[in-house]
């Protein structure tokens, strides 16, 4: 029989970031592949049903071939449970990213072999190192005309400003690629199919293939770091992997080291202590909230990363903030929009809770209650526009679609102390389309997104009369977010510097956390 901590130690839960194109769903669909998950990879460029990636289920996504909510996956290979994230590649939705990556204790960062590092790529990989979360690096499409090896490499070291150790090496690319070497076994891993060691290999290569792949090697060995688990553990040196995602080289070489090297779960940062895995109460935060995964059912899923203890399914576990005893008796665990119910689950895990609106992105589960974790907050939205609706009958079914869909994530909600059109924020104006989208599928409301007049908000706090001077002195641009805190709406940028100077006492904020909220409440 295993303990927890033997149970804890097999976990990997781990994202996947990219900037969009890099290869992150084919990556994905052949990790899921070599652990058994599924038995074949649907290319995303192919026609019909084969064009829909397993892991991209909202229409939307299918529609475009790209990631814009952030699925949950759990396989095994190795002796390992592997819980896999799986990213929105679009900036515009960098906030479910955000706090996508609370929950992941490693990541695996997919750079496409022509274009190197992406505006995307980098600020993903700023969201890691914020959490010293260790990443390992899979440049992709290998099998394409690509850039130098030596200049992705050093691209990545000197942009990101991280020490790098190249894993094996490749032998040219594009119509050419030959395979990759092995720097640690010195193996070659023939494109194709088969690997090779000792005199094998020079049989396979040319004279002059041979002759460069051991100059190369020499560079590399002199020049560049060596493998250290504990660097790659702290965030400090990231192992590379070259190969191509849609031909399924070498992704069994990313998953066998993630596996051996990539971290059990970590400690979670609590309000009043650190909270270890092996710790025997169970606990878990809640780091995402999806509704209608199954149409049919009207499902809302709450996704809880699981911090501590042993899970078993039927146990109470408590609100913090509310006290609200709530028994878990159907947890499932993901594959995409295929799921099982789940017996027992321990740190590290990704389970779902079905709820009607409990449970709400930031939110803490634990066996006391006495648990609050923090760092999983909401973003001041860059984008604010105001909801149309054509059916005015309809106002309050498009209010409750609305505080549904922000108790997601998917955007941000306002009402205005001054008038009766709900305001709503978002990141990107991708997000803008995918609110209309999800209006349209899910509840059935005809809605336009017409320009706000107002350029930004800010959460305010600050002594109570001093907020309540505040409130009366700027009730035009004064509304109430889902939880009913105050939220200044600023016309423009000088506006928002002009009220901060002239009410020195009051707290402009960027970011509100849920552990916040409980606090007040």
């Amino acid at each position: 029989m295993t303990t927890l901590s033997e149970q804890a130690n097999r976990r990997r839960t781990f994202a996947i970031i990219s900037h969009p194109d890099a290869g992150k769903t084919t990556l994905t669909e052949h990790l899921l592949l070599l652990g058994g998950a599924i038995h074949e990879a649907g290319r995303v460029k192919a026609r019909g049903e084969a064009r829909r990636a397993r892991s991209d289920w909202m229409k939307i996504e299918q529609e475009r071939g790209i990631s814009v909510t952030s699925a949950v996956m759990t396989f095994e290979y190795h002796d390992a449970v592997f819980n896999l994230l799986d990213t929105p590649g679009h900036e515009d939705f960098s906030e479910d990213t955000y706090r996508t990556l609370t929950a992941a204790d490693s990541a695996v960062m997919v750079i496409d072999a022509a274009k190197g590092i992406e505006s995307q790529t980098r600020k993903l990989f700023e969201v890691c190192r914020l959490r010293d979360i260790p990443i390992m690096t899979f440049i992709n499409k290998m099998d394409r005309e690509a850039r130098d090896p030596f200049d992705l490499v050093d691209e990545i070291a000197d942009q990101l400003q991280l020490d790098v150790s190249p894993m094996s090496w490749p032998v040219g690319q594009g119509l050419n690629f030959r395979g990759v070497y092995d720097l640690y076994t010195e193996e070659f891993s023939v494109y194709g199919g088969g690997r090779l060691g000792g005199s094998h290999v020079e049989a396979h290569l040319s004279i002059e293939e041979k002759i460069q792949l051991m100059e190369e090697v020499d560079l590399v060995t002199a020049g560049l770091s060596r493998f250290d688990e504990a660097e790659y553990r702290a965030g400090r040196l990231s192992p590379i992997f070259f190969g191509s995602a849609l031909k399924n080289f070498a992704v069994a070489d990313l998953l066998t080291h993630l596996a051996k090297h990539a971290p059990a779960p970590r400690t979670q940062t609590a309000k009043d202590r650190i909270v270890e895995p092996a710790d025997e109460e169970v606990s878990g935060f809640v780091f995402k909230v999806q509704a209608n995964m199954d149409p049919n059912h009207r499902d809302r899923v709450a996704f809880v990363r699981l911090a501590s203890g042993e899970f078993k399914r039927g146990m109470k576990l408590t609100q913090s903030g509310t006290g609200k005893q709530i028994g878990i008796y159907n947890p499932i665990l993901f594959f995409a929009q295929q799921r099982e119910t789940v017996d027992d689950a321990y740190p590290g895990d990704i389970i779902g809770i079905p709820n009607h609106g409990v449970l709400r992105v930031g939110d803490t589960l634990s066996e006391s209650g006495k648990i609050v974790f923090t760092g999983i907050p909401n973003f001041a939205p860059e984008i604010l526009r105001r909801v149309k609706l054509f059916d005015p009958m309809k106002q309050k079914h498009l209010a409750r679609a609305l505080t549904s869909l922000a108790e997601e994530g998917v955007t941000q909600v306002f009402k205005p102390t001054i008038g009766s059109q709900w305001i709503v924020g978002v990141v990107g104006p991708l997000q803008l389309d995918v609110l209309k989208s999800r209006l349209k599928a899910e509840y059935g409301l005809d809605a336009d997104l017409e320009n706000s007049p107002y350029d930004t908000a800010r959460w305010i706090g600050g002594e109570p009369a001093d907020v309540e001077k505040f409130v009366d002195s700027n009730k035009g641009g004064m509304a109430a977010d889902r939880d009913g805190a105050p939220v200044f709406l600023a016309k423009s940028q000088w506006e928002l510097g002009y009220v901060q100077e002239k009410f020195p006492k009051i707290k402009f904020a960027k970011t509100r956390e849920r552990a916040d909220v409980m606090a007040e409440g």
